[in-house]
């Protein structure tokens, strides 16, 4: 993940909310922009904050479930700042998925000192009484 643009409340082209889902495009939006400020920061538990306890994180190659332990995740495969880099989400588009949840799917970006990663991700998000948090976070 990484680089320097956010979408912030659908400022980037293709970063749109259909059908009437306007407030949680804005709820999970917000979120996200809090995720990148805290990750480019060095801030792995405030990038976390958006997550539920009960989230689950779902590459390829792994499953992990729980917050506490995709945090532990993120901690080992980002030990550092250096490792951590700058992180980018673009291309957002959110959709409903019934009453109080929402997928939110585009690309991210981390741009690091000796190269740089990108991929997409579909994130599951439900809004619960303290804000949107994700459910399900599928990243390749």
């Amino acid at each position: 993940m990484a680089a320097a643009v956010v979408c912030g409340l659908w400022a980037v082209p293709g970063c749109r909310a259909p059908g009437g889902t306007a407030d949680a495009g804005a709820g999970i939006a917000a979120a996200m922009d809090a995720q990148v400020r805290a990750w480019n920061n060095g801030d792995i538990g405030g990038f976390m904050e958006a997550y539920a306890d009960s989230a689950c994180f779902i590459t390829a190659k792994e499953r992990t479930c729980g917050k506490a332990l995709v945090t532990a995740r993120y901690e080992k495969a980002y030990p550092d700042r250096a490792a951590m880099g700058r992180l980018e989400f673009t291309r957002l588009e959110v959709v409903p998925a019934g009453a109080g949840n929402a997928w939110c799917t585009g690309s991210w970006r981390l741009v690091r000192q000796g190269d740089t990663l990108s991929g997409g991700f579909s994130l599951l998000w439900r809004r619960m009484p303290e804000g949107w948090r994700i459910l399900r976070d599928h990243t390749y």
